[in-house]
């Protein structure tokens, strides 16, 4: 049966038998419809297609929202014969908002059974080359032009794969929005240009619905696709700005035009370690005296560093990536807890704030209260094994036990009298999020992110600034400052790599005024996440951000920085209104915050310019 329902700018027309559905914007020659057919993925890899089956579907009016439902049963495997699967959807069209939402739930399913739900079908996109675009979330976010031939792995949503739970496409201007509204057991595929979402099971089964809202506009861009998403956020109270941040932890406001220097105390590789260099046994074992660190402070103040934000790797008895959950002592060699609490109040004295990196998910099986027992238990009932770290052998630590490690560790720190400013709590805002099987302690992906925000909250409790490796969305309100959320190249350890499509600030747009964000590099082209044609510091103004300093930096590197520094401290509460590619030209690039404040950049004839609301402009090459 063909159902049609209007809104006030969309013509939906749905036959929910054959799974079809076209959308047509009033006023445009472009419609965008359904390319495939939903499906079931077995654990053995067996596809049921939801229309091989029967199918129940009615008309329903709420008054705000029109739609259909479905009923999808007896689905037939690939030899006719019918299972016990069924899938319950519904689409519909918020006559407020325009919006359109897909929505299913597997019935029937048995613990183990499903690998995926398919569903929605991808949306078909056919823009000629030099048409339109594909946006995807790929860290910082990328666009893909029509006829671009890439190929991608399937992306996790909620890490490097996509930072935030939303893309769109844009076909000569028109375009839409896709928000995975059920975002953490959500994945997607590309299939040629077309984006295929599906859903993992949670715990084994599938049990809650799944959904996705579309919202299609006649007229825009990237910058219409981040601005819906940022509303969608913002509507839910789900955006927390920096300003709010400020309020709760006065410590955070530091950060305002703040460089970061990042430096290691010691390293210690364990012999199972990736990383153990058995030929040269001096870079399994090192390290750098807290005092000397506390001279090269000093050294940068006296080179004209007014501010700074110190992160100090390795502090702990075995160095970086060590014994994690439970680092203590400080490293003994390094100066241990005297030291330790020396080089924190020289940072105090010369105005710099002591910042850490801990770790709180990697649990390393010399650590000293390791049980296994703690450790993430999977489906099959297994711990995960690792030993790629410098620390060696390690399962995953229960992100629900984690915050218990986090006020012990703490409450030593005030025991020692060593005055935390922030702590970085690693990778807790990068790697996928967990799932636990232990009857003791079960959790699903949600509940990781919750407890991971958990610890987070606990930092800030105790007025500490809380920060982690990049930006998933479901950890950006409990942190206030990352490593680097840069862009997806074809190698991020490679300086000279290339980029993945072209690069675009769509994380920004959504959450600049949300968490500083550091960018590396100064005087040179290539870094993690940074293309080898692309200069770091052009990042930074384009993006509103702040950035590095090397703990050794010349004065030189510290006087041209300023330039960013001032910037991020005028920018870092303004929401990044929109980001444009001056004339057309990719490599010539245009931000405005909401304060006024305009950045340009030419990243290949290496120029910029910065034009503030009172119209003072500030250039370089």
């Amino acid at each position: 049966m063909n159902y049609r329902i209007e809104a006030s700018h969309l013509t939906l027309d749905y036959v929910p038998e054959a799974c079809e559905l076209t959308v047509t914007l009033q006023g445009t020659d472009i419609s965008w419809s359904w390319s495939n057919k939903p499906f079931l993925v077995l654990t053995d890899h067996t596809s049921l297609i939801l229309t091989d089956g029967d199918c129940e579907s009615a008309a329903f009016d709420r008054g705000t929202t029109r739609g259909v439902r479905a009923l999808y049963k007896n689905i037939r495997d690939g030899e006719g014969n019918p299972t016990h699967y069924s899938v319950e959807t519904e689409v519909s069209l918020n006559l407020a908002t325009g919006q359109l939402k897909a929505e299913a739930r597997v019935l029937g399913d048995g613990m183990g059974e499903l690998a995926a739900l398919a569903y929605p079908p991808r949306m078909s996109f056919n823009a000629p080359e030099g048409h339109g675009y594909t946006v995807l979330p790929r860290m910082q976010g990328a666009i893909l032009p029509a006829g671009h031939g890439l190929k991608f792995d399937d992306g996790l949503v909620f890490e490097r794969a996509a930072y935030i739970p939303v893309y769109g496409q844009v076909h000569d201007g028109c375009g839409y929005a896709a928000i995975i509204d059920t975002p953490y057991d959500a994945r997607y595929s590309m299939v040629g240009e077309e984006i295929q979402p599906y859903f993992a099971p949670s715990l084994g089964v599938m049990g809650y619905p799944r959904a996705l809202i579309y919202s299609f506009f006649p007229a825009g861009d990237f910058n219409t696709i981040a601005k819906i998403y940022r509303r969608y956020l913002s509507e839910r109270g789900e955006l927390i700005s920096l300003k709010e941040k400020i309020a709760r932890n006065p410590r955070v406001e530091y950060l305002l035009g703040c460089p970061i220097v990042h430096t290691c105390a010691a390293v210690h590789i364990h012999p199972a370690s990736h990383f153990y260099d058995p030929e040269n046994p001096e870079n399994n074992d090192h390290y750098f005296p807290f005092a000397a660190t506390a001279e090269q402070l000093r050294e940068l103040k006296r080179n004209g560093v007014d501010k700074a934000y110190l992160h100090l790797d390795g502090w702990g008895h075995h160095g970086y990536d060590n014994l994690h959950p439970e680092p203590f002592p400080v490293h003994e060699a390094s100066g241990g807890a005297v030291g330790m609490k020396a080089l924190q109040e020289t940072c105090t004295e010369l105005g710099f704030y002591f910042g850490i990196h801990d770790q709180y998910r990697d649990y390393y099986y010399d650590s000293p209260h390791f049980d296994l027992d703690n450790a993430i238990v999977d489906i099959n009932g297994k711990h995960p094994y690792h030993d790629y770290w410098f620390g060696g052998p390690h399962s995953f630590l229960c992100a629900k036990l984690a915050s218990d490690y986090v006020r012990q560790n703490y409450d030593e720190f005030e025991r020692l009298g060593i005055k935390i400013d922030g702590s970085y709590l690693d990778v807790f805002s990068v790697v996928e999020l967990d799932e636990c099987f232990h009857p003791l302690h079960p959790m699903t992906r949600r509940e990781c992110a919750e407890a991971r925000a958990h610890c987070l909250n606990i930092l800030t409790d105790r007025g500490i600034i809380p920060s982690s490796e990049e930006t998933i969305g479901c950890m950006v309100n409990a942190i206030a400052l990352c490593h680097h959320a840069p862009f997806y190249t074809t190698d991020w350890e490679d300086r000279n790599a290339e980029n993945v499509g072209i690069p675009i600030p769509f994380f920004n747009l959504v959450y600049h005024d949300c968490i500083v964000i550091p960018w590396y590099g100064i005087h040179h082209k290539g870094a993690w996440g940074i293309a080898g044609t692309d200069r770091g510091f052009y990042w930074a103004l384009l993006c509103g951000g702040t950035i590095y300093y090397d703990v050794d930096a010349s004065a030189e590197d510290i006087a041209y920085g300023k330039v960013a520094l001032e910037l991020h401290k005028q920018v870092a509460l303004c929401e990044l209104v929109s980001h444009e590619f001056i004339d057309g030209h990719p490599r010539r690039r245009r931000s405005t915050f909401s304060d006024g404040t305009v950045t340009e950049c030419d990243f290949d004839a290496e120029t910029f310019s910065i034009t503030y609301p009172d119209g003072t402009t500030v250039s370089g090459s």
